[in-house]
């Protein structure tokens, strides 16, 4: 499907894969040296970065190129714009008319998909060794022009809008632990707004802004492409040099502002839903920049509150206590794993509760689980079981040629590849007085937003 990979929770029955790396400080020296990932980087003349990680346990590759813009790096006034290109791209070209992209890629026994996220929007495909020359001048076609046509336009704006429909208007909870949340947390535009997209925005686009759009982002200086699989880097850069070394570039757009300072003081709202049977509860707390020294111990954290049926909250909370039906959440969730964020982010808590409690005893249950680690850390075997976890799902990304091309991709995109190679040491240097430290600093009530949101009565059928 060639749509925005859906952040919605578990219990409502999506799906996230954990991808990328953030850009984070020097690596603390090795103590037992792990498998690293080979990494190979080049820059063409028209400033397409691309990354190669050669890989000879299959005739395979996996491609990803990640472009330089997401929700919060979109134009104002345009809502949903990287979302609705994301989709454009898929519309064929003057040389390549809608259809054939998909009709090469499969006919040659491949896959491919795209998505936006706050900081890059992606294009992935896996397919034979023997489909890469093919493949490349499929993704450098797009990258020189698309058919800009009303039909197109008018077709994915509508197939945006339906997806904004299934999954939000007329989904139980919608995406508030997402959308609402950091619409509260936030005072950014670029941070706070609405990255699905507004109708009157989407239906405002016209085809000089999807052209205008087209010629700022995507460009070669904006994008890296990452190769993994059965071919040396030096073939590798030869055949990206063959069919990309002649796509025109641009200038890279400037990144806005996105910086945010933490919280000082608590903000709330509280909401209905009619299609929801049981009230529900977000939190989120503001976290540091990904380059801060406390943003992987933050992670390590949120996983040990919320990363599962072992975490705090639902061995606590669910099982122990009864008080809520679910508990999830994490760092940069939903959208994805912490590693795939380059800005401003939250630390998500979202759980279904019993309609016989409420949203004040919810939260003061969940601070005491909280305080808990911010006066006494976290044991040692609790920890090393969290840290294990974390390391093993992410070598469990770099073992299929696509996850682990994309997430190469992102990581240069977010400064550097290599740090695919780092993270699993940073995961294993947190200590419990680092998540002690997180907890007291960052978790507090100053810093938090929350969102009750109770079940509302619904419209009559066929009522007036």
């Amino acid at each position: 499907m060639k749509t925005v990979s859906r952040p919605i929770a578990a219990v409502l029955g999506a799906i996230f894969l954990a991808t990328a790396a953030a850009p984070l400080s020097a690596a603390p020296p090795e103590k037992n040296p792990r498998w690293k990932v080979p990494i190979a980087t080049k820059k063409l003349a028209n400033g397409l970065t691309v990354v190669v990680s050669e890989d000879h346990s299959a005739p395979t590759f996996g491609l990803s190129i990640v472009v330089g813009v997401g929700f919060r790096l979109e134009p104002k006034g345009r809502t949903g714009f990287a979302h609705l290109f994301e989709h454009m791209m898929f519309q064929g070209t003057p040389r390549a008319p809608k259809g054939v992209f998909d009709k090469v890629v499969e006919g040659g026994g491949g896959v491919n998909n795209g998505s936006t996220r706050n900081d890059y929007t992606n294009y992935i495909v896996s397919a034979p060794i023997s489909a890469l020359d093919s493949q490349l001048w499929l993704e450098a076609d797009r990258m020189k022009g698309l058919d800009f046509s009303q039909k197109n336009l008018d077709n994915q704006r509508d197939v945006v809008k339906e997806e904004i429909r299934v999954n939000v208007k007329n989904r139980p909870y919608g995406l508030f632990f997402w959308s609402d949340t950091i619409a509260l947390a936030f005072d950014r535009w670029e941070n706070s707004h609405d990255g699905y997209g507004s109708f009157e925005d989407l239906d405002a686009a016209n085809l000089k802004d999807v052209e205008a759009f087209f010629n700022t982002y995507y460009t070669p200086s904006n994008a890296v492409l990452a190769i993994v699989g059965d071919i040396t880097p030096e073939e590798a850069f030869a055949k990206v040099e063959k069919y990309f070394g002649s796509v025109p570039s641009r200038e890279a757009p400037k990144r806005p502002d996105v910086s945010e300072k933490l919280g000082t003081k608590e903000r709330t709202a509280d909401q209905t839903d009619p299609l929801a049977q049981v009230p529900a509860i977000a939190i989120g707390y503001r976290m540091p920049e990904p380059t801060s020294p406390d943003y992987v111990p933050a992670a390590v954290l949120a996983d040990v509150l919320a990363g599962g049926e072992a975490s705090r909250l639902f061995l606590s909370l669910v099982k122990g206590k009864e008080l809520l039906l679910n508990a999830e959440g994490g760092v940069n969730w939903p959208l994805g794993s912490p590693w795939e964020n380059n800005g401003p982010s939250l630390l998500t808590l979202f759980a279904l509760y019993k309609p016989t409690a409420n949203a004040k005893t919810v939260t003061a249950a969940i601070d005491a689980e909280i305080q808990k680690i911010a006066t006494g850390g976290v044991p040692a075997d609790e920890l090393a079981r969290t840290k294990t976890k974390m390391i093993a799902n992410h070598f469990a990304v770099l073992e299929m040629p696509i996850d682990r091309a994309n997430l190469l991709a992102i990581a240069q995109r977010f400064g550097n590849a290599e740090t695919v190679n780092t993270l699993p040491d940073r995961i294993e240097a947190v200590t419990g007085a680092d998540l002690a430290r997180v907890a007291k600093t960052y978790l507090t009530p100053q810093n938090r937003v929350t969102i009750d949101r109770k079940p509302g009565a619904r419209a009559p059928e066929g009522g007036k």
